[in-house]
């Protein structure tokens, strides 16, 4: 049996089962988080942030288009909550100790040496983002640390997906040249 898509578990949200919306959560909180501590740099405050846009997105679920993906939809109100908090005050960076401490990024040898020199690498790539205007650095960890599409980096944003690709395209260039300079 197929699982229903993400429109039928709306659709079923819509008439007051419960259960369909929580399947939505399940299916898309990971990526909200992640989009979340992208902007607010906290992943203590991203999961307030992904309660609240979960509880505000099923509170206007009836203004969802059905003819539209759920997804982009609903991490432009993620993106809307983490950006309202971020305006509240200062951040600690999220990424970072996802950069560091990420069991995946790991040496596949597991020997001092080469761990020291990844985490160097990340370091030095982490720093380079950081450095990066505001503007270029978010849709930086939204397309690459979220793992989110062009499109959906601009769903996220309220902007253009040509206004996604160039601030890739100028964060990238920066990127290359920092990390040239340093040997990174």
């Amino acid at each position: 049996m197929n699982e229903p898509g993400d429109r039928d578990l709306v659709v079923a949200a819509l008439d007051g089962r419960g259960e369909a919306y929580a399947e939505l959560v399940r299916r898309h909180e990971a990526v909200a988080h992640r989009v979340a501590a992208v902007i607010l740099h906290s992943a203590t405050d991203a999961e307030d942030v992904t309660q609240d846009a979960f509880v505000k997105a099923y509170q206007h679920l009836n203004r969802f288009r059905l003819d539209a993906p759920f997804r982009p939809w609903l991490l432009r109100i993620v993106g809307n909550e983490a950006r309202n908090r971020r305006r509240s005050g200062g951040r600690r960076t999220y990424y970072e100790a996802r950069v560091l401490h990420d069991p995946d990024r790991q040496s596949e040898y597991g020997q001092p040496e080469s761990e020291a020199l990844a985490a160097a690498d990340r370091e030095g790539l982490l720093t380079a983002v950081n450095n990066l205007p505001n503007k270029e650095r978010v849709v930086v960890a939204l397309r690459f640390f979220a793992d989110l599409s062009e499109a959906e980096t601009a769903a996220t944003l309220g902007i253009p997906a040509g206004t996604v690709k160039s601030r890739l395209n100028r964060a990238m260039g920066r990127l290359r040249s920092d990390l040239e300079r340093v040997d990174v």
